[in-house]
This record gives structure tokens, C-alpha cells and sequence, in this order.
């Protein structure tokens, strides 16, 4: 594959845009134990753009909401060119299930899910990102019988937890700084002794605890600065919160990140990253999905174990904490849910929320067959 330098509008975190080269990296585990397709291409920053102060910082925010909010058009040759290496390099999970499986071998599945934009489809109006029947069933079935399952979301807990409606999972919500579940997983393992346990309500660990009352009255200052922005919707996810822009017009988007930096200005111990076309407000402690990912394998007991098997399902950037933490494991593999190329530590990907039923109804089929004998 030729390096062409593409401008990259995923980055992990923060705001701004990087260039970035292809380069290869080391296969990652599931390659090195099933076979059969080449390594994950690994890409290196050679530019990243100063969010300096100010109006230049405005100037960033800005352009990196452009850049994460594409234009829909036929895609150039060039275009398609990259897309079609990046998939090569990031193959089907659907496609390839049985190398996928032949590493698993031995070892016990651990399934994380985000929610929107995987589970649910990605919506203008965010209280009505509702999952389907046949989708509730396909989880349901995962975590019910074979699998310990936990969502993981930068939504408030309790409004996924609606969302989901199904009691046996682990739910981490506000980008894991809210983790709830079941005290035991389905094989009577002793959840983290550093979580706080009820017999009534199971797991619970709230890292950020301190944060919020300061989150609440950002909340509300963001409620009154925003009232100018047609469009703009500030949704409050407990310990963090969400500014969404999907129904904004592009030319208030300078205005509107005018206003979110006038509140944050006052508020040094919180921090603005960026979603897909979502501003995410949150506290500044070491915390994230892959935080979230790492405490929840620890909970159900695989803290230092190699008889575990995680498997992370995403779509958004803020997933790809947790896709860097099953990288540098070694253990397991992350799956972006994406119809084009993005920067990305996932092996595999998915193209949208139906393809991850039917990947998670495929783990099931198999695993009843291996328990039948078939």
C-alpha cells in the first residue's frame, strides 16, 4: 500500500485535527493467533494543530467540528482508494467470525458495547435514540446465557439503563465515571474490593463523585447561554455533560463554541473533548472508557488473567480509550462501527448497528453449538 497523508478528523481526544502517514504496526492478537489478513495499519501524528487561546482556540474547536461533520458525496478515486485499503486492514468482524473465534479459544468472551451509534442508530433528537426489539433480544441473549456484558456510554446510567432495559448487564455510564451492576457475574465471581456493594443494587463506583455539584451548575449556565443557538441541545449525563450541534446550522457553529468556552473558562478542573457532532464536558480526572474497560475486567475477577477474552464494540472517539487498552493488553480486540475510514486502535470494524446484531446473534449460535456438541 502506497503512504498517502490524509487528514484525519477522529483523533482520540481533545480538539484539533492532525495529519497523519500510514505505517504498520504489529498484528494485533487475534491476527497473530487466528491467521489469514495482514496487520493493522498504525498511523503516526507528523503535524498537530496549536489550539493556542483564544480566537485561535475558537478556530480549532470549530474546524474539528467541521471535520467530524462530513459532507455526504461520492467518494473520489483517491477517496476510495484509501477506504479500500483501510478495510483491508480493518476487515469485517462479520467476515472474519472464525479467526475471530479461533483466538477467543479457551478463554472466557467478555463483551463491551457502547450505546449510540451501536446499539441504536445515531438520531437528531438524542432522548429518542431507541434500540430495536430484535436488537434488546441480541443482547439480551449474549449476557443473559453465555457472556458477562456491560455497556459502556458517555450517556447518564440511568437513561441507558431505560434505554436497554435489561437487568443483568454492567452498566458504565458518563464515560465510566458511573459504573452500576449485578455484585456477581454469571460465574459467582467476586466483583472489585474497592467498589462499593449493596445486595439490592450490586456494583457501584463513582470516581467523580466530587464533581457533581460543579457539573449541575455548568448545566445550568450552559442551559441560559445556549438559548441563542437554534438547534442546540444540552443534554445533562450526570458526570459529564453533552452539547449537541446535529441540528445546528453550520454558521452558528463558531458562535456556539464562543459560548461553551465562556462558561468553561470559569471551570479549570473540567475539560472539553468532542464526539461525533457532540462538545463533551467533563471532569479532568484520569478517567475514561478504557479506565471503565480495565475496572470492570478487574470487578469480575481477570485483573492480571490470561483467560479472558474482551471484546469492545464502538463507533465514536471516545471509544478508542478503550480500543488502546485491549491493544496494549494484548488480550481481546476492539471493533469500530464506521462507514468510512477513521483513525482507529480497532482490528476490526462494523459498518452500523445492524451488523452488530448480527455479530452478536453469531457469538450466540456459537456458543450454543459448542455447549451442544454440534
Amino acid at each position: 500500500m502506497t503512504n498517502q497523508n490524509v487528514v484525519v478528523s477522529d483523533a482520540k481526544s481533545g480538539i484539533g485535527l492532525a495529519l497523519f502517514s500510514s505505517a504498520v504496526a504489529k498484528p494485533p492478537p487475534a491476527a497473530a493467533q487466528g491467521g489469514g489478513f495482514v496487520a493493522i495499519p498504525r498511523k503516526k501524528p507528523l503535524k498537530k494543530l496549536e489550539t493556542g487561546s483564544g480566537a485561535a482556540r475558537i478556530s480549532a474547536w470549530v474546524d474539528s467540528m467541521r471535520a467530524s461533520s462530513p459532507t455526504r458525496k461520492p467518494l473520489s478515486e483517491s477517496e476510495d482508494q484509501i477506504k479500500s485499503s483501510w478495510i483491508l486492514h480493518h476487515p469485517s468482524a462479520l467476515t472474519m467470525f472464525e479467526q475471530i473465534i479461533n483466538a477467543s479459544s479457551g478463554k472466557q468472551i467478555v463483551m463491551f458495547l457502547d450505546y449510540d451509534g451501536t446499539l441504536s442508530p445515531i438520531v437528531e433528537d438524542p432522548d429518542r435514540a431507541f434500540m430495536t426489539k430484535e436488537m434488546r433480544k441480541a443482547v439480551s441473549d449474549v449476557a443473559a446465557k453465555y457472556f458477562p456484558t456491560a455497556i459502556v456510554t458517555g450517556r447518564c446510567r440511568a437513561k441507558v439503563y431505560n434505554f436497554v432495559k435489561l437487568s443483568q448487564l454492567y452498566y458504565a455510564g458518563s464515560h465510566g465515571m458511573d459504573i452500576k451492576g449485578p455484585a456477581k457475574d454469571s460465574n459467582n465471581r467476586e466483583v472489585n474490593a474497592n467498589a462499593n456493594l449493596n445486595d439490592n443494587q450490586g456494583l457501584s463506583f463513582q470516581p467523580a463523585r466530587e464533581f457533581l455539584p460543579m457539573i449541575d451548575k455548568v448545566y445550568k449556565v450552559l442551559l441560559e447561554k445556549i438559548k441563542s443557538t437554534p438547534g442546540a441541545k444540552v443534554e445533562n449525563n450526570k458526570f459529564c455533560l453533552s452539547v449537541h450541534y446535529r441540528c445546528v446550522d453550520e454558521k452558528s457553529w463558531n458562535a456556539l463554541a464562543e459560548q461553551v468556552k465562556s462558561v468553561l473558562n470559569d471551570y479549570p478542573k473540567l475539560k472539553l473533548t468532542q464526539g461525533r457532532k457532540v462538545l463533551e464536558i467533563r471532569p479532568t480526572i484520569k478517567w475514561d472508557k478504557g479506565k471503565a474497560l480495565e475496572f470492570l475486567l478487574e470487578s469480575l475477577g481477570y485483573a492480571n488473567s490470561d483467560d479472558v477474552f474482551p471484546v469492545y464494540i464502538g463507533d465514536d472517539r471516545t471509544d478508542e480509550d478503550a480500543f488502546k487498552v485491549l491493544r496494549d493488553r494484548g488480550q481481546g480486540f476492539g471493533i469500530l462501527v464506521s462507514k468510512g475510514p477513521k483513525e482507529t486502535n480497532a482490528s476490526y470494524s462494523l459498518q452500523e448497528p445492524s451488523e452488530v446484531m448480527h455479530f452478536l446473534r453469531r457469538l450466540v449460535e456459537w456458543k450454543k453449538s459448542l455447549l451442544h456438541g454440534h
